[in-house]
């Protein structure tokens, strides 16, 4: 049997999407995209809840990148909405709670200890640092001024420690050292989360970006498509359904269920969500507010704040849980546990799928890390790069 199809993609995600519309439009092949879920998009997917509110239904995706190249390909499907993201840490305080501008910077050391300190303490900062510079708590901590390390110190407990606790299932202890070592502290009054050149929301929502990108004569694209019952590796050769397959094959899905986990599950924390719909205009200060010291849950994001949709009296609103993931049904696998066990186990699957000369594992799952939204894209391009040369 003569497939009618040049390349495979399976996974119709950012990684997936790029892949397919480089090959089909560049290229001038046709793509085959399998994915398993009823829509695009992936973990990016947006889609209107019953009260009309634009949500995120795998968590919040802001777009932002340094990179002019993976911006300039992506607005070719999309106008995008200004958007600056900004995250507060909403903790407990002496009259009630206070919220502090995350990344932790000079306006959350004014919240956290009044004028008159933080302008002391501001002062020591900018002195040995220099101003707009991204301190790490590990430097703060190493300074020789008792009132920078106590600084540091503060941070840690209020910001980082127990929301990394609750986002990894770990206890103080057990934290990466290389990971508390990163946190910085920003030296600005800049209360951006991000500094990125190019910041934006897809303006009609991310959906009918991937519909857009996706949208070409020679892309075939099979939602509830599980691969794993169309695709069969072994002996060095691909078949698709039943019949050996000589293209391209670009694999973004989890790299250890590819082979039956064949060597033991790759671990991964899933997430839940839980959302709720309020009849006010907004619910909360900010599109994400963490919650670092207490509740539950790791976060609470509001949607209208992200998308800037304008609907009058009603909100919907998501909390964000995070627990291990069993590979159970329902779940998701989000984050890759790194560790060198864990890339160890990552190794063997990844040697079984170079056995195969034209299959390539793009994206988190599929190369077991953790990737922003353009760097999926970027990496995409760079991959098609190299096919089409």
């Amino acid at each position: 049997m003569d497939h009618p199809f040049d390349c495979l993609v399976i996974g119709a995600g950012m990684a997936g999407a790029v892949c397919a519309r480089e090959l089909a439009e560049r290229g001038g092949k046709k793509v085959l995209v399998l994915e398993r879920r009823e829509h695009v998009g992936g973990n990016a997917y947006d889609c209107f809840d019953q009260a009309g509110v634009l949500i995120h239904r795998y968590g919040p995706h802001i777009f932002h990148t340094n990179d002019r190249r993976v911006f300039e390909y992506l607005s070719r499907f999309t106008p995008w909405l200004s958007y600056q993201h900004q995250v507060v840490a909403n903790i407990p305080a002496e009259n009630g709670r206070m919220e502090l501008p995350v990344p932790f910077n000079l306006v959350s050391l004014r919240t956290a200890f009044g004028q008159e300190k933080a302008h002391s303490l501001a002062k020591r900062l900018i002195a040995a640092y220099g101003m707009e510079k991204k301190v790490t708590i590990l430097e703060l901590r190493q300074h020789p001024d008792p009132e920078i390390a106590a600084l540091a110190d503060y941070v840690y407990e209020h910001v980082f420690v127990h929301y990394t606790m609750k986002q990894w299932g770990q206890r103080p202890e057990e934290i990466d050292p290389a990971t508390t070592a990163r946190v910085p502290v920003f030296l600005s009054e800049d209360c951006r989360y991000f500094q990125d050149l190019y910041q934006g929301m897809p303006k009609e929502g991310y959906t009918p970006l991937f519909e857009r990108m996706l949208d070409h004569p020679d892309i075939t694209v099979e939602l509830n498509t599980d691969a794993a019952a169309r695709l069969t590796l072994a002996d060095g050769q691909v078949l698709l359904d039943g019949a050996p397959f000589d293209g391209t094959v670009i694999y973004t899905g989890a790299a250890d269920e590819l082979f039956g986990c064949k060597y033991g599950r790759l671990p991964y924390r899933t997430l839940t969500f839980q959302f709720e719909t309020h009849p006010v205009d907004y619910w909360q200060s900010h599109g994400t507010v963490n919650y670092t010291m207490d509740q539950d849950y790791t976060r609470i994001t509001e949607f209208k704040f992200l998308t800037g949709q304008e609907l009058p009296g009603v909100t919907t609103i998501m909390k964000e849980y995070s627990s291990a993931y069993t590979g159970g049904a329902g779940e998701i696998p989000y984050y890759a546990i790194i560790n060198e066990a864990n890339n160890a186990l990552y190794a063997k699957y990844k040697a079984e799928a170079d056995r195969f000369p034209r299959f390539h594992l793009l994206g988190r799952l599929a190369e077991y890390k953790y990737y922003n939204m353009d760097a999926i894209a970027a990496r995409a391009l760079a991959l098609c790069d190299d096919l089409l040369k």
